[in-house]
């Protein structure tokens, strides 16, 4: 493979993972809405369902994932009928930025729709595929090439991104406490932690069903994540208002914070012309392979 084929994969690769990384670092797309429980389970159940249930919202974030990318994200998404939403991601540091900066790009405005995820390249690679400067990442087709458990994993990322995916995974965690109180950019709110271990959470019977256990076990493992520390900050509206997580994966450790404001926010999304967009499975397939 010859370093400007591998170059490329590289860069198509990139506008995936920065796509999972900018919205949310890992989590589960069902919502449990069990009712019931002392505190902090309890508070974290209606923080669940309030965050669910509030339709769309607005997203600031950075994150990093060992020497493969750092990354911020701003924009807003709304889930209320399939995702929904637009981010600009812009890359800060490791092989991302580097190979990104080949392509003269330092952002990437994203859009995500329900059935695909679109990633606009620029002027430069637009120059080099006939005027189109968007990438369509449909979902299934992002799967079919990804493969197995990972394929699954990051396609139904991708389609069901939403805030209380943290919460969940803190309820499933079993491990969660009540830090305090404290002020976050003006706002009161409740702090909570906990820490996530894969190979336990099969072992955690009050807080999700089996079912959900099962599937979130699954997801993780096929994101390469083994553990991860979470925090979350809830206000007085039972909305989450700001997340960190930090965890071990496949390709180093994870770090991610994300503050969410202006919950039912109105989002907007237009799906990029035809004229001006490239199949991210067609551009795989014109490329040779080793």
């Amino acid at each position: 493979m010859t370093s400007t084929t591998k170059c490329r994969r590289t860069v198509l690769s990139i506008a995936v993972v920065a796509a999972l990384t900018g919205v949310a670092a890992c989590g589960s797309s069902d919502s449990g809405k069990e009712g019931g429980g002392d505190d902090p389970f309890a508070a974290l159940r209606l923080a669940d369902k309030s965050t669910d249930d509030a339709d769309s919202v607005k997203i600031e974030s950075t994150g990093d994932m060992g020497d493969l990318m750092s990354i911020k994200a701003d924009g807003e998404v709304d889930w209320a009928d399939g995702l929904h939403g637009t981010l600009t991601i812009t890359y800060t540091g490791g092989q991302a930025a580097d190979q990104m900066n080949q392509l003269g790009i330092t952002s990437t405005e994203a859009r995500y729709l329900p059935d695909a995820y679109y990633a606009n390249m620029g002027d430069l690679f637009a120059g080099q595929y006939g005027g189109k400067q968007w990438i369509r990442y449909g979902y299934d087709d992002v799967e079919d090439m990804i493969g197995g458990a990972s394929g699954a994993y990051v396609k139904e990322h991708l389609q069901s991104v939403t805030p209380n995916q943290s919460v969940q995974l803190l309820l499933a965690s079993g491990d969660v406490e009540k830090v305090g109180e404290e002020e976050v950019r003006g706002e009161q709110t409740t702090h909570y932690a906990g820490t996530v271990n894969v190979a336990d959470i099969q072992e955690q019977n009050a807080n999700l069903g089996e079912e959900m256990r099962a599937e979130l076990e699954e997801q993780l493992k096929a994101s390469g994540i083994t553990t991860a520390d979470i925090d979350l900050w809830i206000n007085d509206d039972n909305l989450l208002v700001k997340k960190v997580e930090r965890g071990d994966t496949a390709n180093g450790e994870l770090n991610s914070t994300v503050y969410y404001s202006d919950y039912g926010v109105e989002v907007s999304v237009e799906e990029p012309p035809a004229s001006q967009t490239v199949d991210y499975k067609d551009l795989m397939n014109d490329l040779p392979t080793s």
